[in-house]
């Protein structure tokens, strides 16, 4: 979900690899007695109930431990949902006022195995540290800059010496394993997030992230997609999305599910070969010059449906291969998920 608009997040543009929506998990903590460590990834923003409360305390949205009456500190074990590169960190201590931790530190390893609570034990993790003890605020959005390219599947939060994180954010760039998605002879997912896709820029997403449209599954209600305001002025809306890899398309799912009243009238596809693949939001916003291929000519959309093309693609469309491709929506609304179906090159 969104950072309150009154909070700059540097990171905005990258994947959050720990969202409980790509997979992400809270495998162990050594203590979560107020409040379970399974909020650290839950994809909306925490909340604040006054007035309620559980057996063990006051209900915090987020990871709490008790407090600590022994040396050490607490830490969380997670899960990334994909495998990626760490870019930057979000400790968001929403909520915790008195009681969140006066420090924290990240360390991160890669590991292939399937690490549970009841294995951890058994398991022999190598752990680099990407964030060393550093000073944390309350009740706020805490961001750390990450520099380190490696790939990695699981984080280690310690934090010093006790108290509550509200989310983890970790925002990267996945790391998709095209070499085994290759062998498959089914067309794969080329936008979708955890295939490496991103959206790079678009013209207006007033009312729905458009990050949501290359998300898994199908949306879980209106807010789930990317919507635009709606239009006063003569033109239309667009997208703009990075294929996880330079693919040949074969069959394009346009999903409008949940907009009934506000779905696009029409949209049309438009694909680009860039073979550096480093295309940013400014160079489509300044209108770099690019070769744009028609792929799905301007078609007519239905309300709260699941729209499959394969037979509308262009000719040209399916002889050539698209690292980018531009939706564009007549003249406004909303569209909850792109797929496009097709081969790596």
């Amino acid at each position: 979900m969104e950072t309150p608009s009154n909070i700059q997040n540097p990171f905005q543009h990258l994947v959050d690899l720990a969202s409980e929506r790509l997979g992400g998990k809270a495998i162990f903590a050594n203590d979560d007695f107020f409040a379970s460590k399974n909020g650290l990834v839950k994809a909306e923003e925490p909340i604040f109930i006054p007035g309620k409360y559980t057996a063990n305390g006051k209900w915090m949205d987020g990871w709490e431990s008790r407090r600590r009456r022994t040396p050490g500190h607490d830490w969380c074990l997670l899960k990334l949902g994909v495998a990626g590169t760490i870019s930057g960190l979000d400790v968001n201590t929403r909520y915790f006022t008195g009681n969140y931790p006066e420090h924290f530190s990240l360390e991160a390893t890669h590991c292939s195995k399937n690490i549970t609570a009841a294995n951890l034990s058994k398991v022999k993790l190598d752990w680099v540290e990407l964030v060393p003890r550093t000073a944390l605020k309350g009740d706020t959005h805490n961001f750390f800059p990450v520099k380190n390219d490696k790939s990695w599947t699981h984080l280690r939060l310690n934090i010093f010496p006790d108290g509550g994180v509200a989310r983890l954010r970790v925002y990267g760039n996945v790391t998709a394993d095209w070499e085994t998605l290759k062998k498959s002879k089914v067309p794969k997912d080329l936008a979708l997030v955890t295939h490496g896709a991103q959206v790079i820029t678009c013209n207006d997403n007033h009312y729905g992230r458009m990050e949501n449209l290359i998300l898994p599954g199908r949306a879980i209600n209106m807010g789930d997609g990317w919507e635009t305001k709606r239009k006063r002025v003569p033109g239309y809306d667009w997208i703009v999305v990075k294929l996880g890899t330079t693919g040949k398309i074969k069959k394009i799912e346009v999903d409008t599910h949940f907009f009934k009243g506000n779905f696009p009238d029409t949209c049309s596809i438009e694909g680009c070969r860039y073979p550096k693949r480093d295309l940013t939001a400014s160079d489509f916003m300044a209108g770099k010059n690019l070769k744009w291929v028609e792929i799905l000519p301007k078609t007519k959309l239905k309300a709260h449906f699941s729209h499959f093309f394969d037979k509308a693609l262009t000719e040209v469309a399916k002889k050539e291969s698209f690292d980018y491709l531009r939706l564009n929506i007549f003249p406004d609304g909303g569209v909850s998920r792109l797929r496009v179906y097709g081969f790596p090159e």
